[in-house]
């Protein structure tokens, strides 16, 4: 036992660890053998050793390059992979499938010195982020606005809209990180020509609606009512409150229009009458 009671690994998971701590070692960096087991540098020495090591690493990398291509788009291929070589051996995964691998990335490249230059992608990776976790949510149907049509007028004020479990948004008050996103993504996916994804932008506060309410993960452009509106939603809040943080970021905005358009979008989920009274949110 250790000293706070936990049971000791045994010889096989320690050995286990520290055989998947040395794959994240480059060849030749010293050290010998595995942390923790220096009767093993002969194994760590093996050709054999370097092919698994080259292996896992190039699949970390090309997962990060899948699940990121806005990145790969914005920065080039050779510079991509250089940072996630350096993102995959400080954190290398945590669980068998790769499928959403590199949940932290966004914040290495705010704290990675040799993206400083180009303040916008640490957002434009959130949002890359945002439409992997859109396409590995569970299923959902989605609310139609036929369904808040058949309500009575007297419960239109208690309703709440939940988020659908794929929905994912973000407002950015000075960058057009959307478009930059959704122009780069384009370009990775084979459906816009490559080109300079910054030229003719206006550089000015965007926000973005990531989701799957069907097959496919879509994006629809958001105003900054449209994120207010929504994240009462997800806090819980009537229709009532959702409505009035959303005059509360724009006195002029369109309600009917801004809950059609969120509704055609397949932004909700489920609809309930809330039988207490909402508090908004600290």
């Amino acid at each position: 036992m250790t000293p706070t009671g936990t049971p000791s690994p045994s010889p096989l998971a320690a050995f286990q660890d520290a055989f998947a701590a040395a794959l994240a070692v480059p060849e030749g960096a010293g050290g010998g053998g595995l942390p923790g087991h220096p009767d093993l540098a002969g194994l760590v020495a093996q050709p054999g050793f370097a092919v698994y090591r080259n292996t896992v690493m190039k699949g970390c990398v090309d997962a990060l390059q899948a699940n990121y291509p806005s990145i790969a788009g914005l920065v080039g291929e050779a510079w991509f992979r250089a940072a996630a070589v350096v993102h995959a051996r400080a954190h290398p995964p945590l669980r068998p499938t790769l499928l959403d691998y590199g949940a932290g990335f966004a914040e290495f490249l705010a704290a990675f010195e040799p993206a400083r230059e180009l303040p916008y992608l640490p957002d434009v990776a959130r949002l890359d982020r945002c439409w992997t976790e859109a396409h590995v949510a569970r299923d959902e149907v989605p609310v139609a606005a036929a369904m808040l049509a058949r309500l009575e007028p007297a419960d239109l004020a208690r309703t709440v809209l939940r988020p659908h479990a794929s929905a994912r948004w973000a407002w950015f008050d000075d960058q057009p990180i959307r478009s930059i996103w959704q122009r780069s993504r384009e370009v990775a996916q084979g459906e816009a020509v490559a080109g300079d994804v910054n030229a003719d932008l206006r550089w000015c506060g965007e926000g973005v609606l990531i989701v799957r309410p069907e097959a496919a993960v879509r994006w629809v452009p958001l105003q900054r009512a449209d994120c207010a509106f929504l994240d009462v939603c997800a806090a819980g809040g009537t229709l009532a409150a959702a409505a009035g943080a959303a005059l509360a970021v724009d006195a002029q905005a369109d309600l009917s229009a801004l809950i059609a358009r969120l509704l055609d979008a397949g932004a909700f989920g489920q609809l309930e009458l809330s039988t207490d009274q909402f508090q908004e949110p600290p």
